[in-house]
C-alpha cells in the first residue's frame, strides 16, 4: 500500500469540489444583495469660516 496513491489524490480533489460546492451553496443567500449600502455625504454646516475662538486663531505674539 503506497502513501500517496492516485486513490488519495482522487479523494481529497473530490473533499475539496464538495467542500466548496457546500461553502459557495450556504453563502450564496447572503450574496443577492448590495455588497455595501451607498455612500450618502454628510450635511454642510454652518459657515466655519466666520465662526472662530480664541484658542484657534493663529496671531504672531505680541498682538
Amino acid at each position: 500500500m503506497r502513501l500517496f496513491s492516485p486513490d488519495l489524490f482522487r479523494n481529497f480533489g473530490i473533499g475539496f469540489l464538495f467542500g466548496a460546492m457546500l461553502i459557495v451553496g450556504a453563502n450564496s443567500g447572503s450574496w443577492s444583495g448590495e455588497l455595501a449600502p451607498a455612500a450618502q455625504a454628510a450635511e454642510p454646516r454652518a459657515n466655519l469660516a466666520t465662526v472662530t475662538t480664541p484658542e484657534f486663531v493663529i496671531a504672531p505674539e505680541g498682538r
